[in-house]
């Protein structure tokens, strides 16, 4: 087979035949009613045509005998569409005009054979035409055949994706993908324009995949928090064994924390291994539930009973306990010793940032108070361990005291109690701490301070004559104070020689003595002895009933 014309009907396919999309198919639009390419004028062709003969002029490289052996075997077809092999192609110079580019009565196209080319091998070799031809365009790896100019599409763009998918590395199935994609491109020439066919079983594969994953994320899960649940229920709580190594944490407690809080402290601080553990240890052993708030030296990686225990051992607590009434001396002196501190370094500290301790608005600072703070450290226990700052251990206490006063609303108390402010009263109840010893004792020893200070008090004539205020003075705790000594002393905090409150509070009240103050006995009471000079306190109404007391107080000293 030449590669030029195929048969009748077709249309002549290779791009360098000059009667590609031209004569042919002009001749079938005039047929069909159309104005043909050559506005009605009939189309001459020479008799020297290259596609009639081919003479030496055009065709050098063919020769006389070429011609003639193609003249003989030149196919020609009559008015009936019938191949003709009798008749020569010089014999009928205008049944070749017509042929050549119209179309015959029936309609069929003519199809012009061409000459053989010398340089194909089978270019001598008889064509057969009709049901004998193989027809090449109706498999489906063929490529289209020619359409008129009218009726043909460009060729759609390539897809980049391929370029793409180049870069990936062969996986399996890419023998599939690459069939896949060359059939594509096939039905892309032809003009069919069908969609890309996706891999059946890539999408099975990704299908079965998300099943799997759906499912073993659930069977997972499910059997994570079954685990979690039979340890919480019926397991053992992560523990330590033994008692700790040798390396030491301080872990501090706040107040009001149960076992829970104090065992997620000590789990952070790395005593013990689970708060789960601590809070079993502490319902099992004798004394648990008594572990207060404070600072505790623990050892690390301890079982949980061997932290219960040691947190029970006082040597184990760093902490700070200021009792009622303890004056600030004492306290001061205490958090030197706990952090380690040369004497006298946080009484320096408490002078110099006092007004950053978060003392409350009230609080007054003249020049006849010894101490500004005294007063505002809240009787209670406070870790301090080597290492902390006195200055943080200090205005923890000073917080405690200023909520307390706070939840009492000690300013409209203390108006309705005739005092000035609740800074007078804070130092009543400072007197009541120092001079009382029960809960009875403190009522009355705060009505025997409202009836002194009273301006139509004619026993003491508003004096307090409190011994406590002369040995806060001093720093000292002596019940046997001659007369001379307290006559010859000016201090303001002399309250036998000053009417009225001393300047400040001489100690840090309870809440005991702080409700007594709040609430004090309406029986009249202005005198009172401690009789045995300790425990036992008794009170008089009358400067007759002091008397009495006081002989019975010598008697018990030995004075």
């Amino acid at each position: 087979m030449t590669e030029y014309g195929r048969g009748p009907g077709s249309e002549p396919w290779h791009p360098e035949d000059p009667l590609y999309g031209d004569v042919g198919w002009g001749g079938q639009q005039a047929q069909a009613g159309q104005r043909s390419p050559y506005d009605g004028r009939p189309q001459q062709y020479p008799q020297a045509s290259q596609y009639g003969g081919w003479s030496q002029e055009q065709q050098p490289g063919y020769g006389g005998q070429q011609h003639q052996e193609h003249q003989q075997q030149h196919q020609q077809y009559d008015t009936s569409g019938q191949p003709q092999y009798d008749q020569q192609f010089t014999g009928h110079p205008q049944q070749q005009q017509f042929h050549q580019g119209g179309w015959d009565a029936t309609g069929t196209h003519g199809q012009v054979p061409y000459a053989a080319d010398p340089g194909d091998p089978y270019g001598q070799q008889p064509v057969a035409y009709g049901g004998e031809q193989p027809d090449f365009y109706g498999t489906e790896d063929a490529y289209p055949p020619p359409e008129p100019p009218g009726r043909r599409r460009p060729e759609p763009d390539p897809e980049p994706a391929a370029d793409a998918e180049e870069e990936h590395g062969v996986l399996p199935g890419d023998d599939e993908d690459d069939e896949e994609h060359e059939l594509q491109g096939r039905r892309e020439r032809r003009g069919k324009g069908r969609k890309p066919v996706k891999s059946k079983k890539r999408r099975t594969g990704c299908a079965c995949m998300v099943v799997v994953l759906v499912f073993g994320g659930g069977l997972g899960g499910v059997g994570y928090f079954g685990y979690k649940f039979y340890q919480n229920r019926f397991g053992t709580a992560p523990d330590f064994a033994g008692e700790g190594t040798s390396q030491t944490v301080t872990v501090e407690i706040p107040k009001g924390a149960g076992g829970w809080e104090i065992g997620r402290r000590l789990k952070e601080a790395g005593v013990v291994k689970s708060a789960d553990a601590f809070v079993h240890a502490q319902g099992t052993t004798a004394g648990g539930k008594e572990i207060q708030a404070g600072a505790y030296l623990l050892k690390k990686e301890m079982s949980a009973a061997s932290a219960v225990k040691l947190m029970l051992d006082p040597r184990s607590q760093n902490n700070v306990v200021v009792t009622e009434g303890e004056r600030n001396t004492n306290v001061y002196a205490a958090i030197d010793k706990r952090l380690e501190l040369p004497d006298g370094s946080t009484k320096k500290i408490a002078r110099k940032q006092y007004k950053s301790l978060g003392l409350p608005s009230w609080a007054e600072n003249n020049s006849d108070i010894m101490d500004p703070l005294e007063g505002f450290l809240w009787p209670a226990t406070y870790p301090a361990a080597k290492g902390m700052k006195p200055e943080a251990i200090l205005k923890q206490m000073v917080t405690q005291a200023k909520q307390k006063y706070a939840a009492y609303g000690l300013d409209g108390k203390a108006r309705e109690l005739g005092l000035n402010n609740a800074f007078e009263l804070v130092t009543v109840a400072s007197l009541v701490q120092a001079e009382g010893k029960t809960h009875d004792d403190f009522r009355k020893m705060a009505e025997v301070v409202y009836n002194r200070l009273k301006p139509t008090n004619t026993e003491t004539n508003r004096l307090l004559q409190f011994d406590s205020t002369y040995n806060y003075l001093l720093g000292k705790s002596n019940i046997h104070i001659s007369e001379k000594e307290i006559n010859s002393n000016p201090s303001p905090y002399n309250t036998y020689t000053h009417k009225g409150l001393p300047p400040g509070p001489i100690g840090n009240p309870g809440e005991d003595a702080l409700k007594a103050t709040l609430n004090p006995t309406d029986d009249g009471w202005i005198y009172f002895v401690a009789t045995d000079g300790t425990n036992n306190t008794e009170f008089a109404k009358t400067y007759a009933e002091f008397q009495e007391l006081k002989d019975k107080f010598n008697a018990s000293s030995g004075n």
